[in-house]
């Protein structure tokens, strides 16, 4: 026998699919003493079943619906009015309606609220999508306003955030709550996290007179407050004009509220304090952060709603209860895209400690540094020389004084990971010699790597990994490659600092870095040039990959006149680089040789805008421009007192940039060619669970741990919902934006440049890369997509190495993510573009298409 209406006390969380998100959120609350809820009752989706299952034009609407994208707004909201249209006009079965009826009081006011099967969910809330109607009076308003609802579920923004979220529109049903009307003297809403920063310890308050649906629509200003612990930390009053209350026959109306009450608190300070506590035991009885909406009539604080905030990025896990400090590993590796876990697992195992993991991505724990008085003012310099807004965020915490406790001073600390610090002279012989020993070291050590890992499968391929990632680090953190690199790095900052001092010159180590050897990152830009001039001659070639949409288009090259050479010169860049791609750090990415189709818009793009032996040019332009950079350095030197030694000093300095700051990117290329070949070697073992029938498919591996994958090709035993849940909350990790630092309270800081000498309207970075451009900007976010004109400036979130290609036929770079030594800044300083970084919202504040100018030497860009 069909349930067709519940009573709250009949409900609770577990009847979701029966009462929906707000219906089955409001039996639960209904359940914590202490609580008070309007009565009520909740039709279930059972009745929406009942008037749906057997309409046939409805099912016929709900199939064109299904084939219908997010971007076609117009069908949305053709199909979308319709299938309303027909839900409202659909009888209500007699039985079903003397069910509803029957606790109804004709004389009493309600309110009628939808309750979606896909809302007030812990990774989607879905709030706002369907419709309330309050202080509805009467049967037969009520029945009316009921198949609202119902049709609400099929508004367009319903239907469009839907098909944004991939939900199926058969299988979300609504339920349907009818509540007995409070009519407040207050009334708002309740986060028990900071929703602007996340800090988990702060209730936010907006509180105003009269209805809280008025403030949930924002047609009212309400008052914001902020209560920590028992004590109002934060109060902002806004003068408020409106409010909505209910009319005595039904429906609302909006009142003027009286001057004297406009600036007065809706609340009083004791009631804020009651409604935390209310707060914080509604929030202990779900288990997460709530979004609650409340109401207060007399002197009762009513609940007529709590939901899951899904907006908040996750805590790191810590072991303790104490204060944590985490950076953020994707603001230095420029990439802040969620990671799956197979991916965060495995970078794991290639970091000398393990790193916290939160919202799909890496986070270093940096509390025992800046505790530290041996340590506090080094990771600060070290942060703030590379990203001045992420020290920035620091100090703003360490200022408090009430999160980091400073150990005394003869305490060095723990710290439980090392943060390679710059700024010191490092002794190491100023010979090219030494980098040429150490990439041989690595190429050799690659290559052994590719010939064992071939007799190696089961888990003894497993183990044989975890050994060669061991031995592997030792080679690339040993002293020699490590002091190679810090000496460029502190020769980069010597000179900058005497250059600006001595001859008031700014940024001199960007123009002495164009074109120095041994930088495979920028090679590897070169050479897709290269590649590009063997392609140009052969017409018929361009054609076919300006059309081309698969990845065999290698395999139907020979058709066509230049076809083979095309063929030989890709297959040869793949050899090389062909382990690269956006997003490198985690080993679950397509790789170039896995879909070298990626590369097609790149080569395509170097045609179009480069003319033959552009990699040859723009080497030796760097090259002449370094060079006449450092003659003319050294002259003015020369010409000052003690200008001979000053000039050798800076001579030797130059020296060590151009012998060393290319290797800069050697060993990140070094990982992600080992990457490659574990990758390679691993997906066969997934091959054989696939043809066991373990695995549907073999990128499954990639939502298990490296532990996991090895336990499951030991055992040949999965549980598929691990995978499922996995794939979810990946999904749901993509849509969150990571912080530069997070504390163990979920307070997210981001930092900001201390700077009052820009332009007006000027929108500040970090310059990384000097000199001044002006373009057009091309807003760019998938590589992919890229579809650039000589003389662009591009402007997007980050850049990795995978980048690199593009900055060939760019005339400056724009980021919102990097540092000054980050692999987009050193790309940049190589080819000589001018860039800033660390742009917060870049993407969002510069439109695709404007005129703009880059100063990359003071570090902002302006809108022209």
């Amino acid at each position: 026998m069909h349930t067709y209406v519940l009573p709250f006390q009949h409900i609770d969380r577990t009847r979701l699919m029966t009462a929906g998100g707000k219906g089955a959120n409001l039996g639960e609350l209904a359940t914590i003493d202490g609580i008070q809820v309007p009565d009520g009752f909740c039709i279930t989706t059972e009745a929406y079943k009942k008037i749906t299952e057997d309409n046939q034009p409805l099912h016929n609407l709900l199939n064109e619906l299904s084939g219908i994208k997010a971007a076609e707004r117009v069908r949305i909201s053709e199909v979308s009015a319709s299938i309303r249209m027909v839900i409202e006009n659909s009888p209500i079965p007699n039985d079903l309606e003397k069910e509803i009826t029957d606790p109804i009081n004709e004389k009493e006011a309600y309110a009628v609220r939808s309750s979606a099967t896909a809302e007030d969910l812990p990774t989607a809330s879905f709030a706002g999508q369907q419709d309330t109607y309050l202080n509805v009076i009467g049967r037969e308003a009520i029945l009316q306003h009921i198949r609202k609802c119902w049709a609400s579920l099929f508004t367009e923004r319903a239907v469009t955030y839907r098909i944004q979220n991939g939900f199926d529109h058969r299988k979300v049903q609504l339920a349907v709550v009818v509540q007995k009307m409070v009519f407040p003297h207050a009334a708002g809403i309740l986060f028990t996290a900071d929703p602007i920063s996340g800090n988990r310890k702060v209730v936010s308050i907006d509180a105003s007179f009269g209805l809280g649906e008025a403030l949930v629509a924002g047609l009212v200003n309400a008052d914001n407050y902020k209560v920590r612990n028992g004590l109002v930390i934060e109060k902002k009053i806004p003068a408020k004009k409106l409010a909505i209350h209910a009319l005595p026959g039904g429906g609302t109306k909006e009142e003027a509220i009286e001057a004297a009450l406009q600036h007065k608190q809706t609340l009083t300070d004791e009631q804020l304090l009651q409604l935390e506590r209310i707060a914080r035991k509604i929030e202990a009885h779900f288990g997460s952060p709530q979004d609650i909406e409340w109401c207060l009539a007399g002197d009762t604080f009513y609940i007529v709603q709590s939901r899951p905030i899904t907006t908040l990025f996750p805590i790191p896990v810590a072991n303790d209860i104490d204060n944590h400090v985490y950076v953020s590993v994707g603001h230095q590796q420029m990439m802040t895209d969620a990671m799956k876990p197979f991916g965060l697992s495995f970078w794991n195992l290639t970091t000398p400690r393990p790193m916290a993991i939160a919202g799909n991505r890496l986070f270093v724990d940096v509390t025992a540094l800046l505790a530290s008085p041996a340590s506090r003012e080094t990771i600060l310099n070290t942060f703030g020389q590379s990203d001045p807004l992420l020290k920035d965020a620091l100090v703003s915490l360490l200022e408090r004084n009430d999160f980091i406790t400073l150990l005394p001073a003869n305490d060095s600390g723990t710290p439980p990971h090392a943060i390679t610090t710059v700024g010191y002279r490092t002794k190491v012989n100023n010979d090219p010699a030494i980098v040429d020993d150490l990439i041989k070291g690595f190429e050799t050590s690659i290559a052994a790597l590719q010939q064992t890992i071939q007799t190696k499968t089961g888990t003894e391929l497993f183990d044989f990994i975890i050994e060669d990632i061991q031995q592997s680090q030792k080679e690339r953190t040993g002293s020699q490659s490590l002091n190679v690199i810090l000496a460029a790095m502190d020769a980069s900052f010597w000179l900058n600092e005497k250059m600006q001092e001595w001859l008031g010159e700014k940024n001199v180590a960007d123009t002495i870095s164009q074109s120095v050897s041994n930088n495979v990152t920028s090679e590897m830009g070169l050479a897709l040039l290269d590649v590009a001039d063997v392609i140009r001659p052969y017409p018929e070639v361009i054609a076919f990959l300006q059309q081309v949409k698969n990845d065999n288009f290698l395999d139907e090259l020979d058709q066509f006149k230049g076809g083979r050479e095309t063929r030989e010169a890709i297959h040869a860049y793949l050899n090389k680089y062909g382990m690269r791609c956006a997003g490198e750090i985690d080993i679950t990415r397509t790789r170039w040789s896995e879909k070298p189709i990626t590369l097609v818009p790149l080569i395509l793009t170097n045609i179009n805008n480069q003319a033959p032996g552009a990699s040859k040019r723009k080497f030796e332009q760097g090259l002449q421009e370094a060079l006449s950079k450092e003659k003319g350095l050294l002259e003015r030197l020369k010409e000052q007192p003690d200008g001979e030694q000053k000039a050798a000093e800076t001579k030797q300095m130059i020296s060590l940039i151009r012998n060393f700051v290319g290797y800069r990117e050697y060993p990140k290329y070094s990982i992600v060619s080992r990457y490659f070949v574990y990758k390679q070697a691993l997906l066969k073992e997934a091959e054989k669970l696939v043809s066991a029938h373990v695995l549907h498919e073999k990128e499954a591996v990639y939502y298990l741990s490296f532990e996991e994958f090895r336990e499951l090709v030991r055992t040949h035993t999965l549980d598929q919902t691990i995978i499922d849940q996995r794939k979810n909350d990946y999904r749901s990790a993509k849509k969150l934006i990571p912080p530069r630092v997070i504390t163990s309270d979920g307070e997210m800081l981001t930092g900001q440049y201390k700077r009052n000498d820009l332009p007006t309207g000027a929108i500040v970075g970090l310059a990384v890369s000097s000199g001044i451009i002006e373009g057009r900007a091309r807003v760019i976010t998938d590589l992919s997509a890229a579809d650039l004109s000589a003389g662009d400036i591009l402007i997007t979130t980050f850049t990795d190495p995978s980048w690199t290609p593009l900055f060939v036929s760019i005339k400056g770079l724009v980021t919102e993510v990097g540092g000054l030594m980050t692999h987009g800044a050193v790309i940049a300083r190589e080819y000589g573009l001018p860039a800033v970084v660390g742009v917060e919202n870049a993407t969002r504040l510069i439109k695709d298409g404007q005129r703009i100018r880059v100063n990359g030497t003071e570090g902002y860009i302006e809108i022209l």
